[in-house]
């Protein structure tokens, strides 16, 4: 027999799982009672509740997207014909599907891209001819090279299938040491529509999280192997946070043509730099292209962001111009 005074204070505390005289027992969440019993499969391990019959009945309801407001709201702006609109609401109401895109060098994009189609998307090819269902990545034709590809499956459904597996692991491996970017096809298009060249000095004004300003960065060193650019890209966000998101995104690329700072583009201070014309003076920097990507409602992102549908309304959309 022991004496409690004979006991450290942590050995009198009460110890998860045991009674305690004069408490109750610590005991974790309730297990609901419309599960039924623990089900195990043929090997005696536990079956997750999630994906049994009875637990995909009790899982979370599919989001509604139907919002009255925020289609009266939109369609109040008269921005195009009531069949247009009717045919946008549609495509809102679908899942946003998984693009990414080939960067590097010309000789590693190739070389990566023949491992990709080679490897990746012939197993998917070969899973779908034997009747499976499975989704094969599309090139996008208006990107340059053919670099760039869509999968119209969502990135949950990506991570979900076991097709799926090899191919989601290869992406992130890639994107890590920035041999691909993960990007919403829209985002693909001001890059190109700029036409940046390797001259060229780039203002990127508003440019967290960085998919955009990579694709800028990539346009300026695109030069044969072993070239250094003479132009240089300016990423500036005003949010110091999302300033720390573009630096991670950008230092993939392992490139010394890229500075960036954080200041409202509103009231950018002047960047100066030598002058060749004027030994031991300095000029301002004059952008040959300036990209500006400017912060808005976000209500487009409805199509990977269901949860929006039940939450939209207008003053969210107002408070972000304050």
């Amino acid at each position: 027999f022991t004496s409690t005074r004979d006991l450290s204070p942590r050995q009198q505390m009460p110890q998860p799982g045991i009674r305690h005289k004069g408490g109750n027992r610590r005991r974790g969440k309730k297990r609901d009672r419309r599960l039924g019993d623990v089900k195990y499969d043929e090997n005696g391990k536990q079956i997750d509740d999630r994906d049994t019959r009875q637990g995909a009945n009790l899982g979370f309801k599919d989001i509604v997207r139907v919002n009255p407001m925020f289609e009266k709201f939109y369609r109040a702006q008269k921005f195009c014909s009531d069949e247009e609109f009717d045919q946008t609401m549609e495509v809102l109401k679908t899942d946003l599907p998984a693009s990414f895109r080939i960067t590097g060098t010309r000789s590693h994009a190739d070389g990566l891209l023949k491992i990709i189609e080679g490897q990746y998307f012939k197993e998917l090819t070969e899973f779908l001819a034997k009747g499976g269902n499975v989704v094969i990545p599309k090139v996008l034709p208006w990107y340059p090279d053919s670099l760039a590809y869509q999968l119209n499956a969502t990135r949950k459904d990506i991570r979900r299938e076991e097709i799926y597996f090899k191919l989601h692991n290869f992406l992130v491996a890639e994107t890590d040491c920035g041999s691909i970017s993960r990007q919403e096809t829209v985002s693909m298009i001001p890059p190109l529509v700029l036409g940046v060249e390797p001259h060229h000095k780039v203002l990127d004004m508003c440019a967290a999280p960085g998919s955009k300003t990579t694709q800028l960065m990539e346009a300026v060193h695109d030069l044969p192997e072993g070239e250094m650019p003479t132009g240089f890209v300016v990423a500036n966000d005003s949010d110091n946070a999302r300033c720390y998101m573009l630096t991670h995104q950008v230092k993939r690329l392992q490139s010394p043509c890229i500075l960036i700072t954080n200041h409202d583009a509103a009231c950018m201070p002047n960047i100066y730099i030598p002058d060749p014309e004027r030994p031991g003076k300095n000029t301002p920097v004059k952008f040959d292209r300036i990209l500006c990507d400017v912060p808005c409602t976000g209500d487009g992102t409805l199509r990977k962001n269901a949860d929006i549908w039940p939450k939209w309304n207008p003053v969210n959309s107002v408070n972000l111009h304050g």
